[in-house]
C-alpha cells in the first residue's frame, strides 16, 4: 500500500494522543509514513509537549512512522494524503468568552448550541477557507477531515466555498451508538441505527441489534433511564419519561439544551457561580493533562484523557479515514452534503446522517421527508446556521444579528443585540472580516 502523509492542523491539541492512538492501532491498514503535526507560534510549547509525547507513543508501538513537529503549515501540508484539522482559534479563553457573555443575558452559554456556537463559526470559517486555499496548491487531491467545532457549519462553509474534498466528523453517533451497545450488553459492532440531523442536533430510530429491530425496546429503557447518552461535556439531567416516549427518537445529549432550556441555563449559571463555566473547567484539566503529557516516562495515552470529552474521537476518525483510503463502501454517519437525503432541506446544505464512504467520498442514505415532531427545529437551526456562515464570510453586522435573532434558544432581537455587539468587541483580534469594527 501507498505510504501516506497525514497532516493534523491544531497538532498541540490535548485531543492529539487520541488520534495518535486510533492511527497506531490501524497501521496494518493506513501505511501512516509521516504524520504532521503543525500549530502556530503561540501554541509551540503545547505542540512540543503533546508531540514528543506522540513520538514516545509511536516509538514504543515500533511502526515505521515520523511525527514531525513545525509550525509551517505550507510546509506540512505539500503533497499531504489526509488533512485533519482541530483549531481553536483564540483557544479555550476565547471559548469561556463565548461562554460568559450569553450567560450574562441569561441564555445558553455553551461552546458549540446557540450563541457560543455562533461566535465559534465566526471566527474559525475564514482561518479554515485560507486553509483550503492552501491546500488548493500544496495538496489539491487530499482529503480535508474536519473535527473543528461547529463541525456541521464549518463543514458547510468549506463545501460552499471551496474545491477541497472534505467531509465533517464528529463523535456524538458512535458515542450514541457505544451507550445502546453498553445498554444491551453487547459489542458496538452489534449495533445500527438511522440518524438524521445536523451536527449535535442528531435523532436515531431503526435502532437495531444483530440486525433486529430494537427500536421500541430501547425507547422504553431510555424512558426508564437506562440510557442517557452521559457525554462529559454536558449536565447529567435526564429528558421527562413520557416525552422521550412521544418523541419516539433516541435524540443526542445536546438535545437537552433546547428540550430543558430553562433547566440547563439555570444549571450554568449554578456551575458558574461553584467553579466556572465548561471551558473554565475544561482549561484546568488541560492544565493537568499537559502535566501527565510532559512525563518522558509516559510512552501511552493516558486515562485521564477521557475527562475532556470527545470520547471515541479517534474510532471515529480513523475508521472513517480508512474507509476513503481502501475503498471499504462501510456506512458511517458524518457530516455532508444532503444532494436530496430529504426534501425537507437544501440540498447544499451540510447535514449529519448515515453515508456509504469510499474512494469517492460520502453518498448519503435517502431519507424521506423529515417527521412534523423533528422537522420544525431542524429547519430552524438549519437557517441560522446558514446566515452564520454568510456572516462569517461576508462580517456584515446586519447578517450577523440576524443569524443570532433566528436561534430558537435566542428570546429577543434586543438579546441577540446585545450579545453580538458584546461578541464583537471582546473578539476584535479575531474578526479580520468584520471592518466596521476595525475602523
Amino acid at each position: 500500500m501507498k505510504p501516506l502523509k497525514i497532516v493534523t492542523l491544531g497538532g498541540g491539541s490535548g485531543y492529539t494522543p487520541e488520534l495518535i492512538d486510533g492511527f497506531i492501532k490501524r497501521h496494518a491498514e493506513l501505511p501512516v509514513s509521516e504524520f504532521w503535526l503543525v500549530d502556530i507560534e503561540t501554541g509551540r510549547e503545547k505542540l512540543e509537549i503533546v508531540g514528543q509525547l506522540a513520538q514516545r507513543m509511536v516509538k514504543k508501538a515500533g511502526i515505521p512512522m515520523t511525527v514531525y513537529l513545525t509550525t509551517d503549515r505550507q510546509q506540512a501540508l505539500n503533497d499531504a494524503d489526509f488533512v485533519t484539522t482541530q483549531i481553536r482559534v483564540g483557544q479555550l479563553a476565547a471559548r469561556i468568552q463565548d461562554e460568559k457573555i450569553p450567560l450574562s443575558y441569561g441564555v445558553l452559554g455553551q461552546e458549540t448550541t446557540g450563541p457560543g456556537g455562533f461566535m465559534k463559526a465566526q471566527r474559525t470559517i475564514p482561518v479554515l477557507l485560507e486553509i483550503c486555499k492552501e491546500m488548493e496548491t500544496l495538496c489539491p487531491n487530499a482529503w480535508l477531515l474536519n473535527f473543528t467545532n461547529p463541525a456541521g457549519i464549518v463543514t458547510e462553509a468549506i463545501e460552499k466555498h471551496s474545491k477541497i474534498k472534505s467531509l465533517g466528523i464528529c463523535s456524538g453517533a458512535n458515542s450514541m451508538m457505544m451507550d445502546i451497545a453498553k445498554t444491551y450488553g453487547v459489542g458496538r459492532e452489534a449495533i445500527d441505527a438511522r440518524v438524521m440531523g445536523l451536527n449535535h442536533l442528531i435523532f436515531a430510530d431503526r435502532i437495531t441489534l444483530h440486525g433486529a429491530d430494537i427500536t421500541a425496546d430501547f425507547i422504553e429503557k431510555l424512558a426508564q433511564g437506562a440510557s442517557d447518552n452521559k457525554l462529559k461535556n454536558i449536565p447529567d439531567i435526564g429528558l421527562p419519561p413520557e416525552f422521550i416516549r412521544a418523541l419516539n427518537f433516541y435524540p443526542l445529549t445536546y438535545l437537552k439544551y433546547f428540550y430543558l432550556n430553562k433547566e440547563m441555563v439555570e444549571h450554568e449559571l449554578e456551575e458558574q457561580a461553584k467553579g466556572g463555566t465548561r471551558g473554565e473547567c475544561s482549561l484546568q484539566i488541560e492544565k493537568s493533562l499537559f502535566e501527565i503529557y510532559r512525563n518522558p516516562a509516559l510512552c501511552e495515552k493516558p486515562p485521564e484523557l477521557s475527562s475532556r470529552g470527545g470520547a471515541y474521537y479517534s474510532d471515529t476518525a480513523c475508521s472513517i479515514i480508512s474507509a476513503l483510503y481502501n475503498n471499504k463502501k462501510e456506512v458511517h454517519v458524518v457530516n455532508t452534503a444532503n444532494r436530496g437525503t430529504t426534501p425537507d432541506l437544501p440540498d447544499d446544505a451540510v447535514i449529519e446522517t448515515n453515508a456509504v464512504i469510499d474512494k469517492q467520498g460520502a453518498r448519503p442514505l435517502a431519507y424521506g421527508r423529515l417527521p412534523a415532531r423533528i422537522r420544525g427545529l431542524i429547519q430552524n437551526v438549519k437557517a441560522f446556521e446558514e446566515l452564520t456562515i454568510e456572516a462569517a464570510i461576508t462580517g456584515n453586522t446586519h447578517t450577523a444579528l440576524l443569524a443570532l435573532a433566528a436561534h430558537p434558544l435566542v428570546p429577543s432581537v434586543a438579546v441577540a443585540e446585545n450579545i453580538l455587539k458584546d461578541y464583537l468587541a471582546a473578539n476584535r483580534d479575531f474578526l479580520p472580516q468584520y471592518t466596521l469594527i476595525n475602523g
